[in-house]
């Protein structure tokens, strides 16, 4: 058996855990990183890309709520579900519509304002810490709208959003064909002109990766059990080459996305997480036909230009973690991105992942039940790539003993 002592254990080393990690390590402590993978090649790899500040409307909302039905059995839907998951999806799902009603949405996407505030400065000095302000691009980002009717909904949606602090800009087709010529005509746009994206995530991650490894520990496994004793939490799983594993650590924090309920069961918060399946499909080509990420919001996906391919990245399928991934939510993918550039040939690779969702749409960040030895940061959804260095800065408050900002209160495990 392999066992370990820690300070502090940071179960999950995707870009939330190594976000956090980086954080207290330049605090002077000791870290120790639980990891199955290749350090941040999960979710926080295949994701659109985008520090999405602007993303404050929860994904339950009266909207969603009044066609939830048809959205979720529609086999093409940009929300949908797998059928044979329905039966242990159900409980969620009821709380999920709870929490689209009128009342409980406004109070969810106030909580994600707070959280999202000052996101884009906060990434920059996390990407310039890690050497990685190359992958920086300040270019903005899109909401699309094809038809002239979606406008009216649109230009309401976005004063909702600037009276919540965000910069956005409507732009009539014209304008949106003069900043992006490749696009084919649509009716217009919303612009927010101080968004940024990252050109690669994967080499984002990696190079957090070089800037926490060297002052870190990195154990290759899984964690299956957390218990608290008299010297501190002491956890069981297996390392990656299946011998059982043992850390004993004075604190830990389950980082480990959708696979962060069972652990915080454990530690005494019932938190109500599903997995949401994220796909994308890349193409490989030298000149991309967009400059900066575009939302089809019809279809519910991104236009994602990287680094010598375009990403089209999105959707959302709820069917847990077990499931293989589905052709057809790749298929429509492929589809939806041909009906704007017709000419794509087959694409170079597909990808699904798994994001971690809350019925509020609100992340759980915060010490557990059970006691402040452990330490809650998941459940991010749709903005954990966006919310990482505001999540490690509020993890790193509680452990160092500062008391973090009012933004953390809605987001506290205890709300549950």
């Amino acid at each position: 058996m392999g066992r370990y002592s820690s300070d502090i254990t940071i179960i999950g080393a995707g870009v939330i855990g190594l976000t956090i990690a980086a954080r207290l390590i330049a605090e002077g402590r000791e870290v120790t990183l639980i990891e199955p993978g290749e350090p941040g090649m999960g979710a926080s790899y295949g994701n659109a890309g985008t520090v999405a500040d602007y993303a404050v409307a929860p994904v339950g909302t009266p909207d969603v709520l009044k066609s939830l039905p048809s959205l979720l059995f529609n086999h093409n839907s940009p929300l949908a579900i797998r059928h044979s998951a329905l039966l242990s999806l159900t409980p969620w799902l009821v709380k999920f519509a709870r929490q689209s009603l009128p009342g409980p949405a406004r109070r969810n996407t106030e909580a994600i304002a707070g959280l999202l505030a000052g996101a884009n400065p906060l990434w920059k000095a996390l990407a310039a810490e890690a050497g990685a302000t190359d992958l920086i691009r300040p270019r903005g980002c899109l909401y699309i709208f094809r038809e002239e009717s979606q406008l009216g909904p649109a230009r309401i949606e976005m004063e909702a959003r600037r009276r919540l602090g965000v910069q956005v800009e409507m732009l009539t087709g014209g304008q949106l064909a003069g900043l992006e010529p490749g696009l084919p005509f649509h009716a217009g746009a919303a612009y927010f002109p101080q968004a940024i994206f990252l050109s690669d995530p994967g080499r984002m991650m990696q190079r957090l990766a070089a800037l926490v490894m060297p002052r870190a520990q990195l154990i290759r496994g899984r964690i299956d059990q957390l218990r608290r004793d008299i010297t501190g939490v002491v956890l069981n799983g297996r390392s990656d080459d299946g011998s059982p594993l043992q850390i004993l650590s004075r604190r830990v924090v389950i980082a480990a996305g959708a696979h962060s309920r069972a652990l915080a069961a454990q530690a005494g918060d019932r938190i109500p997480l599903e997995t949401e399946r994220g796909y994308h499909v890349e193409w490989d080509m030298a000149e991309l036909p967009l400059t900066r990420p575009a939302c089809v919001t019809e279809r519910g996906f991104y236009l994602c230009p990287m680094q010598g391919r375009l990403r089209v990245a999105g959707t959302v399928e709820l069917g847990g973690l077990r499931l293989p991934p589905s052709p057809h939510r790749i298929a429509k993918l492929v589809e939806g991105a041909r009906k704007l550039f017709p000419d794509l040939p087959g694409p170079s690779r597909s990808w699904m992942g798994f994001r971690p969702s809350i019925p509020d749409s609100v992340p759980v960040i915060g010490p557990s039940k059970g006691g402040a030895d452990v330490l809650l940061a998941f459940g991010h959804g749709h903005i954990g790539l966006t919310l990482a260095p505001k999540t490690a800065d509020l993890i790193t408050d509680l452990i160092q003993g500062r008391s973090p900002g009012a933004e953390l209160t809605p987001a506290l495990p205890s709300r549950f």
